[in-house]
């Protein structure tokens, strides 16, 4: 079922869960022995040496997995390619015509098991996990465009997979390999700023659709889209193109919203620097709150106790996120004309002795006071680039390999802290400050019978001069479900995750 042969018609659905059947089976026995080597340096499970050219696979090679391949393609062969939006994703097809293409990832992965070595993963989000699980559970590299996952769940699982089978890992937020990262986690451990307890954030995003009704309507699906594949793991729901490409974002089936988009790129250097861990508390609050789209501007504050750190023990820090055009109020001593958005957003670090800033992906971190600090360099320089840097850990053995900036052991813990943000937006109606259990994954204070309703849409219009209001809500909710549901999405018939590694 490659090339042209997969289509919209019942056949491929019959065939899809005998090949995931098929694939399951078949990589439980090749991943078992990557423990000790990995796959493409063993030959018959592969065929390139460490030093010689990595074979990729794309999954999602419409829009950012374009982008990812190409920055690839002349240190790797690009060797197949996947996707179910085929008009899409025309443009990878015609730049890598020799790549063998694909609907479904389960059929790649059967089909050229032995043909790759590596995956990158740019599909929408609620799909990352479990195209990236598969692959390392098959003794894959994994490159997963940001956010790493679609709930906290599937962040841990990532996380401990990477470790299970010792593969080359990295999530898509560039800055992490780039010089400003570098910079503020020298300065901040070098004591330059002093103890900070205090942390903004924001961004300018979203630019894309949210806080918007569901469609109504269906629209017919296209030939060049296979809408099931698509939906995945998610529930089914009627095509509409405001879904897809590019808005999934939008809509809480499928991304994050503003935070879990740019939170990866925006954050991480606070949460690299600050070794902030779990958050034990978080709240959040918006603009109108539906019950399938992302709300237009929110906040979301997280608090974090004070740890120990591989510098020293570190105070209490509260960390304030702000997206859909709202930003922190501008510090005293800021310069007059002088915009805190850089680059799509920025980060304000409160020390006790200086205030350090930063644009989006950690861009050209600056002091407040002006001053330049001279300290030495304890942070590894990528001398390549994001991309590359991958492609290099890929081909180092895991007894000496150097991780990535952005590897699972990392990012998956990170991302797990953006996403259950995005839960506190969710469950604000609770009207109360959520207590997070990060060892276990749970709110600690939404008790057995907590309940809430959620807006399912908003109404307005006017008649006679007079206007007219609608928001009708969702029967109450069992608070602690939802919230257990969020964290750990059940997966629709048909589709599954690897378990947890123990």
């Amino acid at each position: 079922m490659s090339e042209t042969d997969n289509n919209n018609n019942s056949d491929q659905s019959e065939g899809v869960s005998f090949t995931r059947r098929r694939l399951l089976k078949r990589g439980a026995t090749t991943a078992a022995g990557i423990l000790i080597v990995p796959s493409f340096v063993v030959s018959g499970l592969g065929h390139t040496a460490p030093s010689d050219r990595l074979n990729i696979a794309g999954v999602g090679v419409g829009g950012r997995g374009f982008s990812v391949l190409q920055a690839m393609a002349d240190d790797a062969s690009i060797v197949a390619l996947c996707d179910v939006d085929w008009r899409y994703a025309q443009r990878c097809f015609d730049r890598f015509p020799n790549a063998s293409k694909f609907w479904d990832w389960r059929v790649m992965y059967e089909e050229m098991l032995n043909d790759i070595d590596a995956v990158v993963v740019a599909t929408s989000d609620h799909s990352h996990a479990a195209v990236a699980a598969y692959a390392m559970s098959l003794g894959k590299h994994v490159y997963v465009e940001k956010p790493l996952t679609h709930t906290v769940y599937e962040s841990r699982l990532l996380t401990r997979l990477a470790a299970h089978y010792r593969v080359a890992t990295q999530m898509g937020n560039q800055g992490a390999s780039a010089e400003g990262v570098n910079l503020m986690v020298e300065w901040v451990r070098n004591g330059e700023i002093g103890e900070v307890n205090h942390v903004e954030a924001f961004t300018d995003r979203p630019i894309w659709p949210q806080g918007i009704n569901t469609p109504k309507v269906a629209m017919p699906i296209p030939d060049t889209m296979n809408w099931d594949l698509f939906i995945g793991p998610a529930r089914m729901r009627p095509y509409h193109d405001i879904y897809t490409p590019w808005n999934f974002r939008g809509f809480w089936d499928f991304g994050t919203g503003a935070l879990g988009d740019m939170a990866c790129h925006i954050v991480h250097p606070a949460f690299k620097a600050l070794e902030l861990g779990y958050p034990t508390q978080v709240q959040g609050s918006s603009t109108l709150l539906l019950q399938d789209s992302a709300p237009a501007a929110q906040k979301v504050s997280l608090s974090y106790p004070q740890r120990e750190s591989s510098f020293g023990r570190l105070p209490a820090v509260k960390l304030d996120w702000y997206d859909g055009g709202l930003q922190p109020l501008r510090p005293a001593g800021w310069p007059a004309g002088r915009s805190m958005n850089h680059r799509g957003g920025g980060v304000l670090f409160h020390g006790s002795k200086d205030t350090l800033v930063c644009g989006c992906y950690g861009a050209d971190p600056w002091l407040l006071s002006g001053r330049q600090p001279a300290v030495a360099q304890t942070e590894r320089r990528v001398d390549s680039n994001h991309y590359l840097d991958w492609i290099r850990a890929c081909k180092e053995s895991p007894d000496s390999r150097t991780e990535t900036k952005s590897a699972f052991h990392e990012s998956g813990p990170f991302n797990e802290t953006v996403v259950m943000g995005v839960l506190a937006v969710r469950l604000q109606a609770l009207n109360k400050a959520l207590d997070w259990d990060g060892d276990n994954m749970r709110f600690a204070n939404i008790n057995a019978n907590d309940e809430l309703t959620i807006i399912t849409e908003e109404g307005f219009s006017i008649t006679d001069g007079r206007p007219s209001f609608s928001r009708p809500r969702t029967a109450p909710l069992n608070a602690r479900a939802f919230a257990e549901g969020l964290i750990r999405t059940r997966y629709r018939d048909g589709w599954s995750l690897p378990p947890m590694p123990s």
